[in-house]
């Protein structure tokens, strides 16, 4: 089974935590009406870290990249990794 780069942080928080998509992810740390409030009142963070990863080759890789993200790519070392915004424009 797989774990997320917050796994640890989760388990330390007392989160419960379940299977889900291959990883071992967290579903609940309290109750879920204290969550709701917390939420509410403050902020929610959700580890989205499991949900996918694309490879990008090829000698315009970078340029493509700069093109679907928000991000400057560029700055990456190689092999170094980011959580990208893609603009991705359906039927346009």
């Amino acid at each position: 089974m797989k774990k997320t780069k917050l796994y640890n942080v989760h388990k330390k928080l007392n989160a419960k935590i379940v299977e889900f998509a291959g990883y071992l992810m967290p579903i609940q740390y309290s109750s879920i009406i204290a969550e709701h409030k917390a939420v509410r009142n403050s902020a929610g963070v959700f580890d989205v870290s499991h949900m996918g990863e694309v490879f990008i080759e090829g000698e315009q890789a970078l340029e493509f990249v700069q093109h679907i993200t928000i991000n400057d790519a560029s700055k990456l070392f190689p092999v170094e990794c980011s959580i990208l915004q893609c603009v991705i424009l359906m039927g346009v």
